[in-house]
């Protein structure tokens, strides 16, 4: 007879089908009663620190620096806990070693190449780096922490984290050392704590929305969220557009080419995405060799001339409105026929005619338009666009970060109070939730943004061309909560001089944020507690040198795009929530990683205090205790089932 895991059922009943799955995690009534118990107790645990940032941009360097030093809550922390025992000069040394331990262990390896030098640094490090371990645990459960300890070392560090004690003195820490200092291994064991200690300084990492264009490597962005232990995405519209590009919609394409190419950020695709952009020089080259594109210079430069940049962005942004105006003709619905402006273009004339008035052109050279059919490509268009669209489709990289993205995304998050989402919730200018058809029904609210998920993930499954061309309208269409205006201008700001045809107007949702009853209503839809509820946005960045602030007049309503690039202002914000307040963190400027290691840069951002709590909040108060609670239940009703016999228990270890 094979013997198996299997519980014996006296019935079948279908709320035993589901509790035989958790029973084979707890086989019996006294590991069910015992994970309860242990649930219990979490819930008394003070709720972890979630961070939450948006508008990111591409910046990688900043981001880096911004998650390593937990968005500068590790600075004061170590301050406060070393001051009288460490030096000034002693605590940048560890800080540097907290934020950047890998950098760090390596340069401290080429320095230090006496075993007894390096178990003097591996000593004179772990103490502190044990102290401050042991602080951020206990704000944890011994099972949530230990999930972060690397595999090969947890054992180790659950024996050394309570190290030295009455049981394990001096002694036993040097015999550890003395070994892994014997192996080669010390340093890499202080570059994991170094790692561990960032990584348990914030519980959560929400991104919200936005992580591409405009900074230099929006792939090295998601190269270093994909590392963090606990990271969320609500998405923006840049994230929809690269998605769209990287499953070959090809309207989408040529919008990342063009805006790569306006702000030189060519190393993300070329070097990051091998994608080359060879095809689109040719076309360049080629067919607007004699193109001046004055309008097009890059606003940098680099190792190609920035006339062929210029050539190569206007030739994208050439096709992209071509293909845009096809996109618009195959989706009637969405009424964006006024946006199809290429066959308004009267080329003897030299003018273009927006919203029924007549505009002059500043550039009137279009070599590849045909004014009979405009919205057509050319044979070099097409062939130039075949190369381009397989080289996105074939990028393994853009691949995986695209769906470890939508994996581990979506249009909005609950948090403690917070509302989070990017951009806005459309509505008119009385708040009244307007609707956007999708799938032949007509959704507002709510209701919109849940079924955009469901579209957003069915595209990277399928990528039916109904839904890839959703994912162009949620990039810039005027319903689209991701975006919030009436248009987005690009044409006329590349052709058109007269700087009223550049204007796009907001969605009124964000004048309306200021009022407290439509925050009340907004939160409401969403299931929110209106009277603590907040609502956390990105997208439109906040005017800090004019002196606007992130918080709106409403006091319940916030936005959290702080110009994190360069390119936008190079300020960027941090929204903390921690267990007894909510803080904003603005930070500021960085140079570089080898300054930080160098000379001790850090970004010591200035903080606001948003809410304070009479009492901090515990696991119990968040979703993560909501969660609990569904599972404590659970597991109630698998004691049940245990004790009334409706489920066989699997005793183990009987006899003892």
């Amino acid at each position: 007879m094979v013997q198996t895991n299997a519980h014996s059922l006296k019935r079948p009943e279908a709320d035993l089908a589901l509790l035989e799955l958790l029973a084979a995690e707890y086989p019996n009534v006294d590991a069910a009663i015992a994970e309860s118990a242990r649930l219990a107790a979490v819930q008394t645990l003070p709720k972890g620190v979630v961070h939450i940032i948006s508008d990111i941009h591409g910046e990688d360097k900043k981001l880096q620096h911004v998650i390593n030093n937990a968005s500068g809550t590790l600075r004061p922390l170590v301050e406060s806990m070393f001051a009288k025992v460490m030096t000034q000069a002693e605590q940048e040394d560890f800080l540097k070693l907290t934020f950047y331990p890998a950098e760090v262990t390596r340069q401290v390896a080429d320095t230090l190449t006496q075993p007894d030098e390096v178990r003097a640094y591996a000593l004179r490090m772990l103490g502190p780096q044990l102290e401050l371990l042991r602080y951020l645990v206990s704000n944890f459960s011994l099972r949530l922490a230990t999930n972060v300890f690397p595999d090969e070392y947890r054992e180790l560090l659950l024996e050394i984290m309570h190290a030295p004690s009455t049981e394990r003195g001096p002694d036993f820490v040097s015999a550890m050392l003395d070994e892994l200092v014997r192996r080669d291994r010390a340093l890499h064991l202080i570059h994991l704590l170094g790692r561990l200690i960032r990584n348990l300084a914030v519980d959560e990492l929400i991104i919200a929305g936005d992580l591409w264009d405009r900074g230099p490597r929006g792939d090295r962005v998601m190269d270093y969220l994909r590392l963090q232990p606990n990271v969320e995405f609500v998405w923006g519209n840049h994230d929809v557009l690269w998605l769209g590009a990287a499953l070959g919609h090809e309207a989408l394409l040529c919008n990342v080419l063009r805006i790569s190419l306006r702000y030189r950020r060519l190393g993300q695709l070329d070097e990051g995405y091998s994608v080359p952009l060879t095809p689109l020089e040719h076309l360049a080259r080629t067919v607007y060799a004699d193109d001046p594109a004055e309008y097009f210079m890059p606003t940098s430069e680099g190792m190609r001339p920035s006339r062929v940049v210029a050539r190569m962005q206007k030739a994208a942004a050439v096709m992209q409105f071509k293909l845009e105006g096809q996109v618009i003709e195959r989706n009637p619905h969405w009424d964006l026929g006024h946006r199809r402006l290429l066959h308004r273009i009267n080329h003897d004339a030299g003018t273009i005619e927006i919203d029924g008035q007549i505009y002059a052109l500043r550039d009137t050279c279009f070599p590849t338009v045909d004014p009979a059919n405009p919205y057509q490509l050319t044979a070099e268009e097409t062939n130039c666009l075949s190369y381009l669209k397989q080289s996105f489709l074939s990028s393994q990289k853009l691949n995986e970060q695209m769906r470890f993205m939508v994996g581990h995304g979506s249009m909005y998050l609950k948090r403690d109070e917070c509302l989070i989402f990017h951009g806005c919730v459309p509505v008119d200018h009385d708040g009244n939730f307007l609707p956007l058809k999708i799938d032949r029904r007509s959704l507002a609210g709510r209701e919109l943004f849940e079924e955009i998920e469901k579209v957003v993930r069915r595209a990277v499954v399928y990528s039916d061309q109904v839904d890839l061309d959703f994912l162009w309208y949620l990039w810039s269409g005027p319903r689209s909560p991701l975006f919030g205006k009436d248009r987005i201008a690009t044409l006329e700001r590349d052709f058109v001089a007269d700087k009223s045809t550049h204007r796009e107007t907001k969605d009124a949702y964000f004048s309306l944020i200021h009022e407290t009853e439509f925050c009340d209503k907004v939160l409401a839809e969403f299931g929110m507690d209106a009277d603590g509820g907040l609502i956390v946005n990105g997208h439109v960045p906040v005017k800090v040198e004019a002196g606007e602030s992130p918080l709106k007049r409403s006091g319940k309503a916030i936005t959290i795009d702080g110009a994190f690039s360069e390119a936008y202002g190079d300020h960027g914000y941090t929204l903390l929530l921690e267990p007894d307040r909510i803080v904003l963190a603005q930070h500021s400027h960085f140079d570089s990683v080898e300054a930080a290691i160098r000379d001790g840069v850090d970004i010591v951002p200035k903080v606001q205090e948003i809410r304070a709590f009479d009492a901090p909040r515990c696991t119990r108060d968040t979703e993560r205790g909501q969660r609990i609670g569904f599972r404590m239940e659970m597991l109630n009703q698998l004691i049940e089932a245990y004790q009334n016999n409706r489920l066989h228990e699997r005793l183990v270890n009987l006899r003892k």
